[in-house]
């Protein structure tokens, strides 16, 4: 609560404006309507009305909109009730509880200020105004009421109020460009208008859903994450949060989304170049650690698909930051010839508790019990591979191995380009049937099973890709039937456990150029506070 008094202007019940410098001698009290301690302090307010009212200024200020004249009509009041419904007021006085009042001096000082109804200090309050004003006590019954009744809480802590209050404030921790919308304007086809959206509808991000998402984060919000290629745009949280609002997310899941930015935004994955590419490369996010059940993420049936909130809306809220603080719009720096589903979102978290391997983050150096966001640049997928019959673990390795020989296409191997292997349970446990069944093990398979003669990857009338005709005549028989794996190294093959119980499917993304001429897949602690 204040030590000072603070000016105000608020409307009458008859529509005129009050208006309250800040100064004394004066009486403020805020009540509401439906508060049964407010409805105890209504007379009292009454009876000092009546006895100081032709000395001091004194009004209530009332937390309820048209309610406001229904309580004041249920005590005859005769002071000025002012409408607080918007609880600005309610909210620049620092108040917890209603009834909450405030008796200030002539320079604007609070002397007394309590809250709730304890009838002691009332009757203090109504002594202490009678010797500073020199007025006659006022006539008040004070054995006819309680000695105490506990007060309501503020109606502007209510979190729609109190969230947009708090960004409206001077020193709101809001900084971003407001843009108004006109009353008789349709707020989700103005964001369409505008080029905010993916071409799916977004959340308006009022002032107090940002302030809402912010609470998701320890970072302050004017923290730089990133800045944000293509145009080099100011990252901040802040920025983050109002595309997380957009984009649907709750706000435990911004820690999430700021970790999947800082990834992107490396020169090693290079945003820029995977959001330029004709080829239409798309980012593809992958969550490992504890922040997977705390924040309620899918990472079983149907993890790559519809339905999970988390899922879909922290890789919608990645695309988002990269269009509207990035500016990589499609037709602008945005250039792919076909597009991709994926730039919508793609996000899922592994099944870690199926899988019999070391999880994606723990292959790449984190501790089991962190929390990380990894994200790969793919052009392809997510790609069915099929295998129902396979009852033995090489068996099915061999499927997996030729799931893959669609990367790009099946003629071009040896190729430096990363793949995502997402293997299903089901798959999972014939590969383990006789024991142990390697990540490194797979991967040696998928190498063996796709290794092609040279000879086969020369152009022909089937196909012009592949090894130039001219080059081919330059090799010599040996050469040409050597065999080339579907990688150039198995180091490009990345695997993960993912999807339901029941299925004989696994999946497979394509990727993009990998490397230094492309991107490199990255990996970011999650900063859960």
């Amino acid at each position: 609560m204040i030590d000072a008094a603070r000016a105000f202007t608020l409307s009458n019940l008859d529509g005129t404006p009050y208006v309250f410098d800040g100064t004394g001698p004066s009486l403020v009290c805020f009540v509401k309507d439906d508060c049964e301690t407010c409805n105890i302090a209504g007379p009292v307010l009454e009876g000092l009305f009546k006895a100081y009212g032709g000395g001091i200024n004194m009004v209530a200020l009332g937390q309820s909109g048209d309610k406001n004249a229904d309580f004041a009509q249920r005590h005859g009041l005769t002071m000025p009730v002012l409408g607080d419904a918007g609880c600005k007021v309610s909210f620049d006085w620092d108040i917890e509880i209603v009834p909450a009042v405030f008796w200030i001096d002539a320079d604007g000082n609070v002397v007394t200020k309590f809250e709730g109804f304890v009838r002691d200090d009332w009757q203090a309050l109504s002594d202490q105004i009678t010797i500073e004003t020199r007025q006659p006590v006022a006539q008040i019954d004070w054995d006819s009421l309680p000695a105490w009744r506990p007060g309501c809480g503020s109606k502007h802590f209510d979190p729609e109020i109190y969230d947009k209050l708090r960004a409206e404030a001077d020193g709101s921790v809001l900084r971003a460009r407001k843009v108004e919308v006109a009353s008789g304007d349709d707020v989700a086809e103005f964001m369409f208008d505008q080029g905010f959206s993916d071409g799916l509808p977004l959340v308006p991000p009022t002032p107090e859903r940002v302030m809402r998402m912010l609470a998701g984060t320890h970072r302050d919000p004017q923290d730089l994450v990133a800045t944000v290629p293509p145009n080099m745009g100011v990252g901040t949280v802040e920025k983050i949060a109002i595309n997380a609002v957009m984009a649907g997310c709750k706000p435990e899941y911004l820690p999430v989304v700021i970790a999947a930015v800082e990834a992107v935004c490396t020169d090693e994955f290079n945003i820029h170049g995977v959001t330029a590419t004709t080829m239409g490369a798309a980012t593809v996010v992958i969550v490992n650690g504890p922040v997977v059940d705390k924040i309620g993420m899918n990472a079983g049936l149907g993890a790559m698909g519809a339905g999970n909130r988390a899922n879909a809306t922290i890789g919608r809220a990645l695309r988002l930051v990269i269009r509207n603080v990035g500016g990589a719009t499609t037709g602008g720096v945005e250039r792919s010839t076909l597009g991709n589903p994926m730039k919508y979102t793609m996000c899922f978290a592994e099944n870690e508790a199926v899988s019999p391997w070391d999880p994606l983050h723990v292959e790449r150096g984190f501790k089991a019990d962190d929390s990380v966001v990894t994200v790969f640049a793919m052009t392809g997928g997510p790609v069915h591979i099929v295998d129902q019959t396979s009852r033995k673990p090489d068996q099915i390795a061999g499927s997996l191995g030729q799931g893959l020989e669609g990367v790009f296409m099946p003629k071009l191997h040896n190729l430096p380009i990363d793949a995502l292997l997402v293997v299903c349970p089901e798959h999972i446990n014939t590969l383990t049937v006789d024991g142990e069944y390697s990540k490194d093990r797979l991967r040696d398979r998928i190498q063996e099973v796709t290794s092609r003669p040279l000879s086969e990857m020369v152009q022909d009338d089937h196909s012009g890709a592949g090894i130039p005709v001219a080059d081919a005549k330059k090799m010599d028989p040996e050469k040409l039937a050597k065999l080339a794996p579907k990688f150039a190294g198995k180091e490009y093959i990345h695997i993960v456990a993912a999807g339901g119980d029941a299925g004989k499917f696994s999946s497979v993304f394509h990727g993009w150029a990998t490397g230094a001429v492309g991107s490199i897949s990255v990996s970011r602690k999650i900063d859960l506070g």
